[in-house]
């Protein structure tokens, strides 16, 4: 029986708390940094990479270069500890027990609420591999792996099939065409023209899989002219 339900958490403008100055707290920073939230690292020393970071994600992190303080977690969507201090651990537990938050103390799975995978990202496309925290390497070799797997052109690929998807809902085809719209488009060559960097090619085909199931398809499709599509068009 699994002991972790897998979710994905949408923290654009949430605020995440980050407890910690080193390498781990500066990849943790940078990785919510870059799903939108508004970031609040807390630390007395900060190594050079979390100083980078800080640098580049701007207005997005609050900075307080000081110990951790009760009460710091006060508003907090998600914390974030890299401390093994035993006092500071049990702290922030107990604050985030009371506040009834997310909360992940790297490495002491016993004081988490949640533990975070091995992540692979292609744009839209996220490929989370977790062993439950019994085995951190396997599960960050199997990401490697699947890496070979997904080229970079699955970003590419996936934005495309956003936009299908938008002309066929708009157009009203129905549930059961827009399915089988999709497993011919998956099993085309518009990957390998992805890969290929032949992007007109790749749009110029799935124009032509659109016609085929009585779609219109607007000349600014097949430019690349679409414009942006929200990702969780893609969901079911």
């Amino acid at each position: 029986m699994p002991n972790y339900y897998p979710i994905m958490l949408d923290v654009r403008g949430r605020r995440v708390v980050v407890i910690g100055g080193d390498r781990i707290a500066a990849e943790k920073v940078q990785a919510f940094a870059a799903c939108g939230a508004q970031v609040c690292v807390i630390a007395p020393e900060w190594c050079a990479e979390l100083e980078q970071v800080a640098q580049e994600v701007g207005g997005q992190l609050e900075m307080r270069r000081r110990p951790y303080q009760s009460g710091d977690l006060e508003g907090a969507f998600v914390v974030i500890a890299t401390t093994r201090e035993p006092e500071l651990v049990e702290a922030v537990w107990s604050e985030a027990q009371q506040r009834e938050q997310l909360l992940n103390i790297v490495d002491l799975p016993e004081r988490c609420n949640f533990i975070t995978p091995s992540i692979l990202r292609r744009d839209p496309l996220t490929v989370a591999v977790s062993t439950e925290g019994v085995s951190p390497g396997l599960a960050k070799l199997i990401r490697q792996e699947l890496e070979q797997h997904f080229s970079r052109a699955y970003g590419a690929f996936l934005r495309l099939a956003a936009e299908a998807r938008a002309l066929l809902r708009t157009q009203g085809v129905t549930y059961e065409r827009r399915d089988a719209f999709f497993q011919e488009f998956y099993r085309s060559p518009v990957l390998a023209h992805l890969e290929a960097g032949a992007e007109a090619a790749a749009r110029a085909l799935t124009a032509e899989l659109l016609r085929q199931y009585g779609v219109e398809v607007p000349r600014s499709f097949e430019e690349g002219g679409a414009g942006a599509i929200d990702e969780r068009s893609l969901a079911s």
